[in-house]
């Protein structure tokens, strides 16, 4: 089978998403519909196979986080959460920086990014206002914490999500790999971002705020939260499916809040679940027609046979390709090429590729839509934000994350 015309749609669909021609979904859609127009016509596969071609197992996990997520959103117990921890450093702009920059990482654990940051600039912006302080050094802290935090976690993002099925990781595995460098990324990015802008954090904040949440709905939502955790953990320990697990713990955030499930249903973000679709999709059909095989070969023989070389290419090029390319795509892209490594030990291979995807996506403000968000919203509160000042972060910021990556993955799985 002659792999050149797919290589071709799947290189027109990347630049429909980078050029913005089209909505990322829909030139993701556009991409899979016509690789699976030619696989049919050449007899590649059936149309019937390439329905079963979308994973359902993927989808179904994201879904049932997605419903869990919003409940909590809803009963209010990110919002109480984070004006308590506002209320706490009111006076000591330092504390309060490092204070925001946790809870936003903390937060996209398990809020999805968007609403993630959404949530900390709301709360930076009342801050800067009344407080004099300049909202940049803490929105830019945040964004690129909100962008770290999904970084350990099977449900931390779309792209763990996509990875860890694919691998085999449950979520007890998952976050044993990836948690301890997550966690340390925590404290070294802090450290550079504060290092970065401590000058600029001097001016006092003398307000209070106020947020009109119950107590006891903050923390109805706490527990479905924990039963959540809880349902993954168990299913890892006893083998059963993730996403069955998270479906039943959607059932009953549903149940217990008696609410419409329709008014839930339409707050879910079905854009990011078509484009995990169709990205699947593009995906298995360059596996079945062998056209990501050549690129295996070549990776393999640049690594010289060694698991090594391959796990800190692997991060590389991921990182970087993650700077300009939407990183769910570069990781969906990426997981066909794993397993077509000729490596009988491939867990450092999908944690490379995981760190890559997670962590490449702040490097320029085009690439990151948290960043796109954060500079949008700051302007229309009337702040003019200069793009390449963010730049002047990023970029050292990625390459810091890069290279504490690379010697994560060596330490971790004994590479040395």
């Amino acid at each position: 089978m002659e792999p050149t015309r797919y290589l071709l749609i799947y290189a027109l669909t990347v630049l429909l998403m980078v050029s913005e021609l089209l909505p990322l979904t829909l030139s993701a859609l556009v991409g899979a519909a016509l690789m699976v127009l030619f696989g049919v016509a050449e007899g590649a596969f059936t149309y019937e196979e390439a329905l079963r071609f979308i994973d359902l197992d993927l989808i179904a996990l994201l879904v049932a986080v997605m419903i869990v997520v919003e409940v909590v959103d809803r009963l209010g117990t990110f919002r109480y959460v984070a004006f308590n921890v506002v209320k706490r450093t009111m006076g000591r702009p330092h504390a309060l920086f490092t204070a925001l920059s946790l809870f936003s990482a903390l937060t996209s654990l398990l809020l999805s990014d968007e609403a993630a940051i959404l949530l900390a600039i709301a709360i930076i912006v009342s801050i800067s206002r009344i407080g004099g302080l300049d909202p940049l050094p803490l929105s830019l802290a945040s964004a690129i914490m909100v962008n770290l935090g999904g970084t350990g976690s099977l449900i931390g993002s779309v792209v763990n999500m996509a990875l860890g099925l694919r691998a085999g990781f449950d979520f007890v595995k998952f976050a044993s790999y990836l948690l301890p460098c997550e966690f340390m990324l925590y404290a070294v990015t802090m450290a550079f971002l504060y290092a970065r802008y401590r000058a600029s954090l001097a001016a006092p904040v003398m307000a209070e705020l106020r947020v009109e949440v119950s107590r006891r709905e903050a923390l109805k939502g706490g527990l479905l939260l924990a039963l959540l955790l809880a349902s993954l953990i168990a299913a890892s320990l006893l083998g059963f499916p993730e996403s069955g697990a998270a479906l039943a713990a959607a059932l009953v955030a549903l149940a217990a809040t008696g609410w419409e499930p329709a008014e839930v249903f339409r707050r879910l973000d079905w854009d990011t679940v078509f484009f995990a679709g169709a990205f699947t999709v593009i995906t298995e059909v360059l596996t079945r027609v062998r056209a990501l095989e050549g690129f295996a070969e070549f990776t393999a023989s640049v690594a010289g046979g060694s698991l090594t070389l391959a796990t800190i290419f692997l991060l590389t090029i991921v990182t970087l390709a993650s700077i300009f390319v939407e990183n769910l795509a570069v990781a969906l892209t990426f997981a066909p090429v794993v397993e077509l490594f000729p490596f009988p030990r491939k867990e450092p291979l999908w944690a490379a590729v995981a760190l890559g995807a997670n962590l490449g996506g702040v490097g320029l403000p085009i690439s990151s839509f948290v960043i796109v968000m954060t500079l949008g919203a700051l302007r229309r509160e009337g702040y003019n934000i200069d793009p390449w000042s963010i730049v002047r972060v990023s970029i050292p910021t990625t390459l810091l994350w890069l290279g504490f990556s690379a010697i994560y993955l060596l330490l971790r799985f004994n590479l040395l």
